[in-house]
């Protein structure tokens, strides 16, 4: 019995096959944008910083 495998799934894979780099540079650039830590004062201070968000801001007030 074989298994349905999607046109993307199949690409993705042929993709990868001819391109075995792109398996590190994918893991690099998830490092640089994902892969961060953040201490707890750090977290503390983006949240104290966040200024609430007013409901429908794309029509200015009269």
């Amino acid at each position: 019995m074989e298994l349905y495998e999607s046109e993307h799934t199949k690409f993705m894979r042929e993709l990868f096959a001819k391109n075995p780099q792109l398996a590190e540079q994918q893991k690099e650039a998830r490092a640089i944008w994902w892969d961060k830590k953040l201490d707890k004062d750090e977290r503390k201070r983006f949240a104290e910083a966040e200024i609430p968000q007013k409901g429908y801001v794309y029509f200015g007030q009269k």
